[in-house]
């Protein structure tokens, strides 16, 4: 379906008007079918984004170095590792080198998470299955550009 059936309006400024609204609604509607797969686990995209990063680190992480890595950076990492740490995905140790910091790892159930997650990735892939891999290509090539034009 296109944009201004969704959304029920025809006209549009111009293109680029249309490709943000296009991207913002994209973007919304993408956050919600990722949601429910989260949902499922009882996390947030976030806190799966903070597993992922402290899975592929192999060593521990101050909250600022998840923070640095972090897709949103407007999160307030803290908090979230705090709720990581509740449900036992994470544990949190006091910073060798630097006593004022605290390093976070993930734990054991946080990685069997991460792997039962990791078995719904042809799920997720199948989002952008009306999309070639070349298609695919130019999309990340366009989204890039214009994060870049800043």
């Amino acid at each position: 379906m296109s944009i201004g059936k969704d959304i029920n309006q025809h006209k549009f400024r111009n293109e680029h008007q249309k490709a943000i609204i296009n991207l913002t609604y994209t973007f919304n509607w993408m956050t919600e079918k990722i949601k429910l797969l989260f949902d499922v686990h009882d996390i947030t995209s976030q806190q799966f984004n903070i597993l992922r990063i402290l899975r592929g680190a192999h060593k521990p992480l101050s909250t600022l170095q998840i923070r640095e890595r972090m897709l949103d950076k407007m999160s307030d990492t803290s908090r979230i590792v705090d709720r990581l740490l509740v449900k036992g995905l994470v544990k949190k140790t006091t910073c060798e080198t630097d006593r004022r910091l605290v390093d976070v790892t993930i734990t054991k159930k946080g990685e069997k998470l991460l792997e039962k997650i990791d078995e719904r990735n042809p799920e997720m892939d199948s989002v952008l299955s009306n999309l070639s891999e070349e298609e695919s290509k130019t999309l990340n090539c366009l989204l890039d550009k214009i994060r870049n034009s800043e």
